[in-house]
């Protein structure tokens, strides 16, 4: 049995095409430990100065503790993890700013990566990320997709090189896109769970 990290960062519930995909893929799974974490419905704080003397210096007041104990259950959980899947809608080019946050948070000095004379080391080893991306619009391959850069860099960076892309594009043109991009990823989900 096999521990199951889901990152949920639409802003649109169960009208998300991402959430539906997720959804999906935790079903093809089967039985298996999911935890679901929605940053959209639970949002993190945003990682400020107070975050980042949290979880990079010495906390000392009450504010500062909460939000090192926040990011070591963030931490506990993708380490207990042996699969994540994050859910990546592009927002203006990018990730939400939900996802991004999370990432702040466990981006941690001497926890997930290290500094070494050859480079950054990442510490979350052994493990694979799913990514269903979802764009308004055809981006794959182009210039114009940042998500996808963004989050290969974070989790090679942390130490996940594993790292496997389900796109959904064209969501933004009309039901019949979003039916046809959706069979697409569907497809392509299939196609991992039943590899795993």
């Amino acid at each position: 049995m096999r521990n199951i990290l889901v990152l949920k960062s639409s802003i649109l519930a169960d009208n998300s095409q991402t959430n539906q995909l997720s959804d999906y893929l935790v079903r093809k799974l089967g039985d298996n430990n999911i935890v679901v974490r929605d940053l959209a419905k639970n949002a993190l704080p945003h990682f400020d100065a107070t975050a980042a003397t949290a979880v990079r210096g010495q906390p000392s007041t009450e504010a500062e503790n909460a939000l090192l104990a926040l990011s070591d259950e963030l931490v506990a959980e993708i380490q207990k993890a042996d699969i994540v899947v994050i859910n990546a809608p592009m927002y203006n080019f990018n990730i939400p700013t939900q996802l991004k946050s999370y990432f702040d948070f466990i981006a941690r000095p001497r926890v997930t990566f290290q500094y070494t004379e050859n480079g950054p080391e990442g510490l979350l080893k052994g493990k694979k990320a799913i990514v269903l991306a979802a764009f308004g619009g055809f981006h794959q391959n182009q210039s114009t997709d940042h998500v996808t850069a963004y989050i290969k860099t974070i989790l090679g960076f942390v130490g996940i090189t594993d790292v496997q892309f389900v796109y959904s594009e064209g969501i933004g043109l009309g039901a019949d896109s979003i039916a046809k991009a959706q069979a697409h990823a569907k497809a392509e989900i299939d196609k991992i769970a039943t590899a795993l």
